[in-house]
């Protein structure tokens, strides 16, 4: 059984249920126009509020487009977003703050496995992992403490040295590094399009280097140009069984990262 999916289930009890599928928040989703194709991004402004409002100003602001995929390894990551198009450029605004964890009211996140050392879950599409509940009421404070789990097609800002230094630099996950943990601002999670990630020229940088055409805010686009797709929504009943079906297959070995993001166009 998954403990907290059972606790997730007694809180919604007397509750209408949840739709097993959601629209996206236009104004927390990006689309970027990618040479491989079309990438959109659920951002996650509970996990990082300042790196949120940053990508969406850079984005209105069009400093993204155009700019290269310009460090690419295979089995790791593909950067981006740096106005000089190679590492340690930025952009007219100053540099952000670290933020690598967050407090979040539980009523927020998804805890899908709870173990007496930590939790682990989703808020939206995004992977985190938290502290174990038995931390959590010994510190007095309700609020869930966690922190962003680097799995596939989740997007980090990038940084120097210093970890007050993310400034425009964004990259995208092509497999899973749990070592970045706590190391690297979490801002969202690819929900259509990580093939394009996949797919983009690997080096350091790459001889030809593919590029991110256009970046827009889902919310000043069109209609017409809008993505009409669906994600199957955490909170409903079709992903706990997909989530318990899952665990049952992994055993001992599942991780939230071999939880795939699932989409649909809307109905009608």
């Amino acid at each position: 059984m998954l403990h907290g999916l059972t606790a997730a289930a007694v809180l919604l009890a007397g509750a209408a249920p949840a739709p097993d599928w959601r629209p996206l928040d236009p104004e927390n989703t990006l689309v970027v126009s990618t040479t491989q194709g079309q990438v959109v991004v659920e951002l996650r402004p509970e996990f990082a509020p300042k790196g949120v409002e940053r990508v969406k100003l850079l984005a209105r602001e069009h400093v993204y487009d155009g700019l290269q995929f310009h460090r690419v390894i295979d089995g790791f990551v593909a950067q981006t977003g740096n106005p000089d198009n190679r590492d340690g450029g930025t952009s007219k605004h100053p540099d952000l703050p670290p933020e690598f964890s967050f407090r979040l009211d539980p009523a927020v996140a998804t805890v899908v496995v709870d173990r007496s050392d930590a939790r682990e879950g989703f808020v939206g599409a995004t992977p985190f992992q938290a502290v174990s509940a038995g931390e959590q009421q010994s510190r007095g404070d309700a609020r869930l403490r966690g922190w962003g789990a680097y799995c596939p097609g989740v997007m980090g800002m990038g940084r120097q040295a210093d970890p007050g230094t993310a400034n425009a630099e964004i990259f995208f996950m092509r497999a899973p590094a749990r070592r970045l943990d706590h190391e690297y601002t979490v801002v969202g999670r690819i929900v259509s399009g990580l093939e394009a990630v996949n797919a983009v020229a690997v080096g350091e940088p790459p001889k030809v280097p593919d590029l991110m055409l256009k970046v827009r805010v889902m919310a000043d686009l069109p209609a017409a140009e809008q993505p009409r797709l669906e994600v199957l929504n955490e909170r409903g009943a079709a992903f706990r069984e997909a989530m318990a079906d899952l665990k049952r297959l992994k055993g001992a070995d599942f991780s939230i990262c071999d939880a795939p993001v699932r989409i649909r166009p809307p109905p009608g």
